[in-house]
């Protein structure tokens, strides 16, 4: 079973509270999302794997560590996980960046790939699939269908809002994604909002109706 991280942190929640008021601008909640994919950025790297290596500081030699240079990309579902790539990048520069886009299809309700762009050596990274809200699951799940009949074998999936039911969606269908939220909130609405939620992150992103 994927394990769900919730990330309590002070800074998070307080940057949460404002991304969420109906009276958050544009350029305000943008530059907040910003933020927070930057601060869960921090905590969802924790395990990135480290070498050892030597270097002379101004009074001696040290043995010190850093990044093995595992791969890494990033996965924004279009169009609101556009909002959380440059606050992860801020972190992980060197990360590659991949694009996947949905569209609900009218009559089945079920999410439709239109679009994906990826970095050549899927089989060789990680992935860290982003997007704002979790709503019922079903645009995760196939980003993660998507990654995976590419070649995939690591994938974490992150956002900053997500409803019991998107959680147990990919729980359900990808037992091996783990998932890190930024708030686990109470349910979806009968419109599949989530309550308390934020709204339309995407919407709320670009200034769109």
């Amino acid at each position: 079973m994927s394990k769900v991280y919730v990330f309590d942190h002070p800074l998070i929640q307080h940057k949460l509270t404002y991304i969420r008021d109906k009276n958050t601008g544009t350029k305000e909640f943008r530059e907040l999302v910003d933020e927070v994919a930057t601060l869960m950025a921090f905590e969802i790297t924790r395990d990135m794997p480290v070498e050892e290596i030597e270097i002379e500081t101004p009074v001696t030699i040290a043995k010190t560590k850093v990044l093995s240079g595992k791969k890494l990309a990033i996965v924004p579902i279009l169009r609101a996980g556009i909002g959380m790539v440059d606050g992860v990048l801020k972190l992980i520069p060197a990360a590659k960046v991949g694009h996947i886009g949905l569209y609900r299809d009218p009559e089945t309700l079920k999410p439709v790939e239109y679009y994906a762009k990826l970095p050549a050596d899927v089989e060789e990274r990680d992935f860290i699939i982003v997007d704002p809200m979790l709503a019922t699951g079903g645009s995760a799940v196939e980003a993660i269908n998507s990654l995976k009949k590419r070649g995939a074998k690591n994938i974490k999936f992150m956002c900053l809002i997500a409803a019991p039911e998107g959680v147990k969606a990919i729980q359900e269908e990808h037992s091996d994604v783990d998932i890190y939220i930024a708030a686990l909130d109470e349910k979806l609405n009968d419109h599949g909002y989530i309550v308390p939620g934020l709204g339309d992150a995407g919407d709320r992103l670009f200034g769109t109706k």
